[in-house]
Order: C-alpha cells, then structure tokens, then sequence
C-alpha cells in the first residue's frame, strides 16, 4: 500500500509539473486518465473462472456516431422475484477482479448485472474518461431495466471510483424522474470506499497545497450531485481504509438530502467491507431499502478458493 501511494504521488506531481512547464493540455489529459482508471489488461491472477448460473452478455452504448459493446456479467438470483444490483466497479481491476463481492451480493439474495468500462476486460477497446464510463453506464441501465422491470427491485452500487459513476447515474435518473412526476426509478443506491471529488482524493494522495481542482479535467464531483439523489442511499466505507479514507464517505452522507445510513466498517480496508461485515451490510441493505425479508437467501460461507478473491 505504502508503494502505491508513493507511486500516485508521484506520477501526479510529474503530470500536473509537466503540464505547467509546457502546457501540454492533450497530454495532461491522456496522462491524467491513465492514472485515474490504471487500467490491468488480462484476468486478475486470483480469478478462477464463471461460477454457474453466470451469463455473459454484449451491451451496446451509442457514442456519436457508433456503437460500441460492453460487456457483462448477469447473475440472476433463485428467487425470480428477488431485488437485483447493477454493479459498477473502481478502476485497475475487470470483472474478474470484483467476483468476491459479486458473488456475496449474490449471496445475500439479489441478482446481479455487472458491466466492464469500454476499455476494460473484454468490453469494446478506448481510453477511458469520466464521459465514456457515465454513457457506458447509462447504456447498462437501459439492460438493466429490460433485465428487471420493476423499479421497486432494482438497486444500484458502485465502489470506490464506481461510487462517483453509480452517484452520477442515480443523480441523473432522479432529476428526470422528478421533472416528470414520476416515481424513484430505483429502490436505492449503494455507494462503497468512495470520495467526494477526484481532486479531494489526489490531494489527499499528494499534498493538500496542490491545486488539483484547476489541474484535472476530470471531476467526478459525487459532492456536487448527491444532493440531486432523491433514493434511500447506504455509504459504506472500511474505517482502515488508507487509499481512500472514510471521512470521504461521511461527507457524502452529511451532503445527502434523502434517507440514508452511514455503515463504518471497524478493521475492514478499501476492498473488504463486505466481507468483514457480512451480516451488517446485508441487514443494512434490506432495512434501508425496505426489501421484502422473504426475499432473502441463507447466507452460507462461501468455499475456501472464493475466500482468497482479493477484489
């Protein structure tokens, strides 16, 4: 962890010194998003292979003037009228780094529709920006709502730089809502390990001094949105969490204008609230969101090999 903080520091004082040297704003640019999304080409080392019952898929998403493909995973629950989550994750990491928490939201008794970023895994190739993955989340939610018609069964989550997608999502699917009278489009919004603005967490990886809110084009600003969320919304955030720390999280929940919980995991990190806190989180999920009890799994403990998942 030490390592890889030193690294982001640096690499983002290079960029932003860099830049200021020769104003060099196209290569700012490519640099600043290949280190927001540090994309890992290949499988993740700990991902053994599709549990059954997972189907793969193709989305499109519309860009201009083409389409493109994303592509996905869909886990649909025993129950057919179980709740259902679309997944959107971080950034390093494919779907094959995020089976662990895949498979436990699985496990607590919802379906599951998660989706690579273009540019991620084996979703269309690109570069990815804060546009790109907001369309491709957009695009996910259009399957999504084929995939589960009723609103009222619908969840969506993010973690950590998928909290600033999943806020952005739920922000924007509320204001239309609301401009047509309508009702929630969804039944609530899980937002896990995340920040407030990306440059609030390049600050807190480099130095505060630092005027990263000038520097960087892309904002994923979930402090200037959540307000916008009319949805029940669940923070979750490891207390330990050294990469992205929770005072983050208890930001968006001090900014957030609909009903919501904050759930602080003791001991837990960046990647491991659902694990070390399965029981809370799953009873925090239901009771926020108000989902029938009847449709819960028994929770049983996964086997050693998915144990060892790090994503």
């Amino acid at each position: 962890m030490a390592r890889r903080r030193r690294l982001v520091r640096r690499l983002a004082l290079g960029v932003a010194f860099a830049a200021l040297a020769v104003g060099g704003c196209a290569q700012l640019a490519h640099e600043e998003r290949e280190l927001t999304f540090r994309v890992v080409p290949g499988d993740a080392s700990w991902y053994g292979g599709l549990p059954d019952g997972v189907r793969e898929m193709e989305i499109p998403v519309v860009s201009g003037d083409r389409t493109q493909h994303l592509h996905a995973w869909w886990w649909p629950a025993a129950n057919a009228d179980a709740p259902a989550v679309l997944y959107f994750h971080g950034s390093r990491w494919n779907l094959t780094g995020q089976l662990y928490r895949i498979r436990e939201l699985h496990d607590f008794g919802f379906s599951v529709l998660a989706i690579d970023y273009r540019g991620f895994g084996k979703s269309d190739a690109g570069e990815p920006s804060e546009d790109s993955v907001y369309e491709d989340a957009r695009a996910a939610w259009s399957r999504f709502v084929e995939l589960v018609p009723d609103a009222r069964r619908r969840v969506i989550y993010g973690h950590s730089l998928g909290g600033a997608v999943a806020v952005d999502l739920a922000a924007r699917l509320d204001r239309e809502a609301a401009a047509r009278h309508a009702p929630e489009p969804a039944r609530g919004l899980v937002v896990e390990s995340s920040f407030t603005t990306l440059a609030d967490i390049a600050k807190s990886l480099t130095y505060a001094w630092l005027p990263m809110q000038w520097i960087l084009s892309e904002k994923f600003d979930s402090i200037g949105k959540i307000g916008d969320v009319r949805m029940p919304v669940l923070f979750v955030h490891g207390a330990a969490d050294r990469f992205v720390p929770a005072r983050f999280s208890q930001a968006l929940y001090d900014a957030a204008r609909s009903r919501k919980r904050l759930l602080l995991v003791d001991g837990a990190t960046h990647n491991n609230s659902m694990r070390i806190a399965s029981d809370e989180y799953r009873d925090a999920l239901y009771s926020l969101f108000r989902l029938a009890a009847a449709a819960r799994r028994v929770l049983t403990a996964p086997s050693p090999a998915s144990r060892r998942g790090r994503g």
